[in-house]
């Protein structure tokens, strides 16, 4: 492990972090009553909603 080693022990090699595996094929579109994103190779992942929450809320 060489020295530029975060806590959780990966490695990281710029200053942004990774982005998650899969994040690049997520889509969305805008509905009446809400927003829909889905997976654009995969369609039939899909999650839709109508609130809109901060993740520093739910943690």
């Amino acid at each position: 492990m060489s020295d530029d080693a975060d806590a959780d022990g990966l490695e990281r090699t710029g200053g942004e972090p990774p982005e998650p595996t899969g994040a690049e094929t997520v889509e969305a579109y805008d509905e009446d009553d809400g927003v829909v994103f889905y997976d654009a190779e995969n369609p039939l992942a899909w999650l839709r909603t109508t609130l809109t929450v901060r993740l520093s809320e739910q943690v």
